[in-house]
């Protein structure tokens, strides 16, 4: 009998997904508790199963090939709904208080360290985050963060809406000699995209201050904390969302390259679901309170 679908290893998928999200093999081994060789093994293995690279192997790191985003697109949309059914599967009200839903950087840049403020007034109040880049009407749950204009015809809250600016880092400015807007248009630049946000992008944020479209070298990517540490990398500059990189720069790990910045056209907003319950309710007021 023929199998239903066509896939190559489980094992080799999953170690290639946590390699492209985290743009390298030693994070992706500490995740899955293995080593960076076994790592590489298994994505070796795949390639040529594929017959094609997945990545471009550089001295600082790896960098997906087109095919390779191509793959890492489609696991991301094929675990998240496996992601989605185990949570509800797994939920229960008597253990499970809010769930709350949002991208892999607001996650990491700015919900997880709320939830942690959060725990030390409630720590009885247990709270269950769905991560999630890829758009989805289906995923149960009490409140979900986006970037947007809000539907009126939701519950929704804005939580702040940042300045858009150049970040890079200092070593990136001196070598490509990058002190104003004009010197940013000849330099490298990250372009971040996504499906879930409508991010601003470079052509958009020069072209509010007046300036050219972009005539460096680029570099595409379509997930946001992939993009930031590239940028982290020296690979290009990268538009940053002051409100969500604040602790990049407070740590020097990525600076404001040039002083110009543009305001975000859309804020950063909390949908209430309809099935949000008291606690959720609860946990929604005290994010909105200590934006």
């Amino acid at each position: 009998m023929a199998r239903p679908y066509d896939l190559s290893s489980i094992t080799a998928l999953v170690c290639f997904e946590a390699a492209a999200r985290n743009l390298g093999f030693k994070k992706a081994a500490q995740e899955l508790n293995v080593t960076p060789a076994a790592i590489s093994h298994q994505i070796k293995a795949l390639e040529v199963d594929l017959g094609c690279a997945l990545f471009i192997r550089r001295s600082k790191g790896v960098e997906l090939t087109e095919k390779g985003a191509f793959l890492f697109v489609a696991l991301q949309r094929g675990f998240e709904s496996i992601s989605e059914a185990i949570v509800q599967i797994r939920e229960r009200p008597e253990t499970v208080d809010v769930t709350i839903r949002s991208t892999t950087a607001v996650s990491s840049l700015w919900l997880t360290p709320k939830i942690s403020a959060f725990w030390k007034i409630h720590p009885t109040v247990t709270i269950a985050q769905i991560i999630s880049d890829v758009p989805s009407e289906t995923s149960r749950c009490d409140l979900s963060i986006h970037y947007g204009n809000p539907d009126e015809n939701d519950e929704c809250r804005s939580l702040f809406q940042d300045r858009i600016v150049a970040l890079g880092t200092s070593r990136f400015a001196a070598e490509y000699g990058v002190s104003t807007i004009e010197d940013l248009v000849r330099a490298p630049l990250i372009h971040s995209s996504g499906e879930e946000t409508n991010w601003t992008k470079w052509s958009d944020w020069l072209s509010s201050l007046g300036q050219p479209a972009p005539k460096g070298r680029n570099f595409y990517i379509n997930n946001y904390m992939i993009a930031l540490q590239a940028a982290q990398d020296d690979v290009g500059a990268v538009l940053g969302w002051d409100g969500l990189t604040a602790n990049l720069m407070r740590e020097g790990r990525l600076i404001q390259l040039v002083p110009d910045c543009v305001f975000s056209p859309v804020p950063f907003y909390l949908k209430i679901h309809p099935r949000a319950s008291v606690k959720a309710r609860i946990f929604a007021d005290w994010l909105i309170e200590n934006v």
